[in-house]
């Protein structure tokens, strides 16, 4: 087991996290960046693995120039001393002390570590940066093979260059759709459709995110322009209400919103879905960071103006805070780091600029919440058979009779009564539909008490019981 110990530990190594680390090294304090991955950048500016094949990353990355601009900064950061970064670290436990400890397994993947890999960082301060993962709801036919996750195809295409199939639909709400559909169909996918449940319409009932979105409107003009090079369909305010096949995935059925019983086939091998994301809040839960509901029912983690969170010595920036894109997460990281530099003594710039345009950029990512919510009818297509945790095998009959004939009255008993979320994924697929269906069977409305359930981890990544032997009592 190796152990390091820096002023500051900052989890992830995404858009929030690699701007944390940077402002807080370049205020002169020393900073242990640590992540999951191997390579730095987070989801949105993931990278294949050397040897995966020819990259073209204006193909599937917005903004890589100022990316690389990043990674000539943390390379002059590293060879100064002051930043040290552990790459492939997934940190499973954070406790408290005279400093933070935070324990890590090391690998590639969870499954594939070896016992003896471990390591220990010890931090006078912490920011977490930990990113979100694909929210999803459920509908008959989703557990088939090729009906995967939005985030999961793109991470295929720009981890992997790998295409999830030969024909896909893309579908869900969101922005996340477009880039999606795109980075398929640059790289030889025939995309069927975008099925997207609302419209941008929506956007224009909030005028005073407008000024934030001018460069947002050019991003959105380039996707429009691409879906038309490559003929791809858009589908407005429609859904996928069946996938279809028997061994495999070999359709999709799709319904208009408001119109029951008339359905249309589109054939495909590959079903992505999003439905925007979910924030990855095991290790704020683990340190006791307080949280609140987000406009887009999200659960995030409660922070102050300088993105403290409510735990003395423990900051939190980017997507843990609430969805809002690379933008927002950056200029939060940046606030974090220099807050948390400032707490340990360091002189650093005036933030009050960086703050005002966190609030500009929020107010444009709650505008994009209320453009793409998650229609209040969709839940209603979920018959009785409809698989909703599939570790378990749980269906939506098991969680409604959980509440109408077993007295369950919240997503924790239905949990305990039924297993929902007790699987290998821990309720991260399941749990917020569990939550909203639970709410929906109970008459009330969802609640922070009803998601917190399902993200609150004693242990926050898979590891060998031997790995417990580092606790210190």
């Amino acid at each position: 087991m190796t152990r390091h110990t820096v002023d500051l530990a900052v989890v992830g190594a995404g858009p929030a996290g690699l701007a944390a680390a940077l402002a807080a090294t370049e205020a002169g304090v020393t900073v242990a960046l640590v992540d999951a991955a191997p390579r730095p950048g987070g989801q949105y500016w993931r990278s294949p693995a050397p040897g995966a094949g020819p990259f073209q990353p204006e193909a599937l990355h917005h903004g890589w120039r100022g990316f690389a601009a990043t990674r000539e900064r943390l390379a002059d950061q590293t060879a100064s001393g002051r930043l040290l970064r552990l790459p492939s670290h997934h940190v499973w436990a954070i406790l408290p002390g005279d400093r933070w400890t935070l324990h890590c397994q090391l690998g590639a993947e969870p499954r594939q570590q070896s016992p003896t890999e471990t390591s220990t960082v010890y931090a006078r301060r912490v920011v977490l940066a930990t990113g979100a993962y694909d929210r999803q709801l459920p509908f008959l036919g989703w557990d088939l093979p090729g009906v995967i996750t939005a985030g999961g195809a793109q991470s295929l295409l720009k981890g992997h260059l790998v295409t999830a199939g030969q024909t896909a639909v893309v579908a869900g709400t969101g922005p996340f759709l477009l880039p999606v559909a795109t980075g398929l169909a640059r790289y030889g996918v025939e995309v069927a459709a975008v099925v997207e449940a609302n419209t941008p319409l929506g956007f224009t009932r909030s005028p005073r995110a407008w000024p934030t979105a001018v460069g947002k409107l050019g991003e959105a003009a380039g996707y429009a322009r691409r879906l038309l090079q490559h003929r791809i369909p858009v589908r407005h305010r429609h859904i996928v209400v069946r996938a279809t096949g028997t061994d495999r995935l070999t359709g999709v059925e799709i319904a208009k919103l408001g119109h029951n019983g008339r359905t249309r086939h589109i054939p495909c091998d590959t079903l992505a879905v999003g439905w925007g994301f979910t924030p990855q809040l095991d290790l704020p839960l683990q340190a006791g960071c307080a949280t609140r509901l987000d406009t887009d029912a999200s659960l995030v983690v409660a922070v102050d103006t300088h993105q403290a969170t409510s735990i003395a010595g423990i900051w939190a920036a980017g997507e843990s805070t609430g969805i809002g894109g690379a933008d927002l997460a950056t200029v939060e990281g940046t606030i974090a780091g220099q807050a948390a530099a400032a707490s340990l003594g360091a002189t650093t710039q005036d933030d009050r600029a960086l703050r005002r345009r966190r609030t500009r950029l929020r107010a444009f990512a709650t505008a994009m919440h209320s453009t793409y919510p998650i229609p209040p009818t969709l839940l209603d297509t979920c018959a009785d058979d409809t698989l909703v945790c599939r570790c378990e095998e749980v269906d939506a009959g098991t969680i409604r009779q959980a509440v109408e004939h077993l007295g369950a009255t919240d997503a924790r008993t239905v949990k305990l009564l039924a297993r929902p979320g007790m699987g290998w994924c821990q309720g991260r697929v399941c749990g917020f539909a569990t939550a909203c269906l639970t709410a929906r069977h109970t008459g009330h409305p969802l609640t922070e008490a009803d998601l917190r359930p399902f993200a609150d981890r004693p242990i926050a990544t898979p590891i060998p019981l031997s790995a417990l032997e580092t606790l210190e009592t």
